[in-house]
């Protein structure tokens, strides 16, 4: 089974077992957290997805590290103005591992 889950402004494909660094979150190293924002659960052929989200489908997850990426260099230069621009930025993450992915069918209302 595999999720699309929406955390940090960006949109991640995610398996159980499987590690990722994300966008930076307010959580200890070692945390079980639950992430509730599932756009699209899927297993097999089937596919379920959400309007945007799918309500009562969570991913649990734990907190590996917390950590900063490589630094990126941006080097700005106006030809023939003597004019150059030196910056340097290093983006802040939170590593996870994903340890299991709940549809919410029993949560749901039968029809």
């Amino acid at each position: 089974m595999y999720a699309v889950i929406k955390t940090g402004g960006k949109q991640y494909r995610v398996v159980s077992g499987e590690k990722l660094k994300i966008e930076q979150i307010p959580a200890d190293v070692g945390a079980e957290i639950t992430l509730d924002q599932v756009l699209m659960l899927g297993e097999g052929e089937t596919v379920k997805v959400g309007t945007p989200i799918i309500v009562g489908a969570s991913v649990k997850v734990t907190v590996l590290s917390q950590g900063r990426h490589d630094k990126v260099r941006i080097f700005k230069f106006r030809r023939r103005k003597h004019s150059q621009k030196h910056q340097g930025h290093r983006q802040n993450y939170t590593e996870i591992r994903i340890d299991a992915i709940a549809d919410g069918a029993a949560l749901e209302p039968s029809a």
